[in-house]
């Protein structure tokens, strides 16, 4: 089999998509410590990114004389808290889903129970719905929306 390159999570977290054994049960212990490594570093390199932010926004902080300066420096710090607060969330449903993991619970979609899969958690590991009811879901969203 040709060498895939790991793209994404993967290639953060340093692993290589799971190989699942021969009749190797769904969501055994090898595999939910595949799914840890990868939460584990998510988690690891958003906290970085957020050590990161405030270093920069304390060294970069200055008191320009002109509001024009002034302006787009206070609309680079804003995009940034946006930026950093859509992280802090996902740092929540990062240890949400390690919790899951902990509680035996990882891996079943939470409206119909059936397996999520290995791939679509690889590509998405805090994915806590099959493909088919996140469907329903964004559909039911775009009509209530619209």
């Amino acid at each position: 089999m040709p060498n895939k390159k790991a793209l994404g999570i993967l290639a953060l977290a340093g692993v290589e998509p799971y190989q699942e054994k021969p009749n190797e049960e769904y969501m055994s212990a090898e595999q939910l410590e595949h799914f840890k490594v990868i939460l584990d570093t998510w988690r690891a390199q958003l906290r970085e990114e957020v050590d990161r932010t405030v270093t920069h926004m304390k060294d970069e902080a200055a008191n320009f004389p002109d509001p024009v300066d002034r302006a787009a420096q206070e609309e680079e710090f804003s995009l940034e808290l946006r930026t950093r607060d859509r992280e802090r969330k996902l740092i929540k449903k990062i240890e949400k889903t390690l919790q899951l993991i902990e509680e035996d619970d990882f891996g079943f979609c939470k409206a119909c129970g059936i397996e999520i899969g290995i791939r679509r958690l690889e590509a998405r590991p805090t994915a806590d719905l099959c493909i088919e009811c996140k469907t329903l879901a964004e559909i039911k969203e775009r009509q209530l929306a619209g």
